[in-house]
């Protein structure tokens, strides 16, 4: 018999996962190139050819048994200074290797930082809509998260319902800017405010509350945007970052998580991140992706693709009658559903082959996500699909 946890666990297993999974199932059935599956963020841009050619020189020069053993459960010293360089040059900061632990993707930097600051009954704030593994992140070690409404126009987070929101329970706040799902971008005006709350609430119960910064998305960001740091608007800010997005390599499970000197008590929550990487069974980041990465730091994914694709899916959705929010960073489309019940509305665009998730899975309902990091040629094919969907609900386009 499994334990009760974990029964709870698989009540709430991922939306996101078993659409992917059906639109599999799907393309068996119908063809790949008849089914527009806008499920998952798998990026379908390749990595960069220079992570191909690190792995290959890696492979070929260094010896094997540093390549593939064991290293510091912190991951490489090399490896951390350089990402701890990197991050310098580019955001002014002042970090060296100890303040860097690499770890096996953002989910893994995620679980090992609550593993170390969370206790039993505490509480995570973190901005509706999100993403919904958060939830089973903080119950893995008896923690709850307590979702912050968002301002309905702009999908910035509500700050009054944010401050409102604060208990004697509350040890951290997660925060996902880029936001997944919808693609909104925090602004400046929005993070310092986020900032001072939570320094009048740290002052207010007399602890710390942490920021806890998950980062997957922050290179992809368009129309200007900057890339942004969290860690210089709030002194308790931890940071987790993955290379999936960036450098498309979600498979590889490779990232990191930075704890600026600033962070109270540095050095013990350091430590205490490094126990549990290797307490929770990840003992360290993949080897000799860590060596790979370290030499693409300034590499990128190719960001304009996806603007392609953000343009032409936004232009196209509006004018059928679509209500979306325009993403000003990652790559999914927030689109409201036509249909007051979206669990209905993800089963009608099944219909004409669309793959789609529901807002429910991010925990504000009312909503579809679809992510558009799928090969240009699927968008085109799929927009008929998708307005024969609209004329289905008799949306008027432009």
């Amino acid at each position: 018999m499994v334990s009760k946890k974990i029964k709870k666990a698989l009540e709430g297993s991922s939306v996101i996962r078993a659409m992917f999974t059906e639109g599999k199932e799907m393309a068996k059935k119908y063809g790949a190139e008849n089914v527009y599956d806008f499920s998952l963020g798998n990026p379908a841009t390749p990595a960069p050819e220079a992570v191909k050619e690190a792995i290959k020189r890696i492979l070929d020069e260094k010896d094997p048994m540093f390549v593939h053993g064991y290293m510091d459960n912190s991951g490489y010293e090399d490896v951390r200074q350089a990402v701890a360089d990197n991050l310098n040059h580019r955001f002014d900061t002042h970090f060296d290797f100890h303040n860097i632990i690499m770890t096996v993707g953002a989910a893994g930097g995620l679980n090992i930082i609550f593993k170390t600051i969370l206790d039993p009954g505490d509480e995570v704030l973190v901005f509706a809509p999100y993403f919904g593994e958060y939830n089973s992140y903080a119950a893995n070690f008896d923690a709850k998260t307590v979702a912050v409404h968002p301002d309905p126009e702009t999908f910035q987070p509500d700050l009054d319902d944010f401050a409102a929101k604060f208990t004697e329970k509350t040890k951290a706040v997660i925060i996902n800017t880029p936001n997944n799902p919808t693609g909104v971008v925090y602004s400046d005006a929005t993070l310092k405010a986020i900032a001072d709350i939570l320094k009048e609430k740290q002052k207010a119960y007399k602890k710390e509350i942490y920021l806890v910064s998950d980062e997957p998305y922050r290179e992809l960001v368009y129309d200007g945007q900057k890339e942004n740091f969290l860690t210089k608007y709030y002194e308790n800010t931890i940071v987790g970052y993955s290379f999936s997005k960036s450098l498309s390599l979600p498979g590889e499970r490779i990232g990191y998580v930075v704890v600026p000197n600033e962070v109270a008590d540095a050095d013990t929550v350091i430590a205490g991140i490094n126990v549990s990487n290797r307490t929770l069974g990840f003992v360290n980041a993949p080897s000799l992706i860590q060596l790979a990465v370290a030499e693409c730091l300034e590499e990128k994914t190719d960001v304009a693709y996806y603007d392609k694709n953000r343009t032409r899916l936004y232009e196209a959705l509006t004018g059928y009658g679509y209500t979306c929010i325009k993403p000003e960073g990652a790559f999914y489309m927030w689109v409201k559903s036509p249909d007051e019940d979206e669990d209905r509305f993800v089963e009608q665009a099944k219909k004409y082959h669309l793959i789609l998730v529901k807002g429910g899975a991010f925990c504000w309902p009312g909503y579809v996500r679809i992510a558009y990091c799928v090969s240009y040629d699927t968008i085109e094919r799929s927009l008929p699909a998708f307005e024969k969907l609209a004329e289905e609900y008799q949306l008027s386009g432009k």
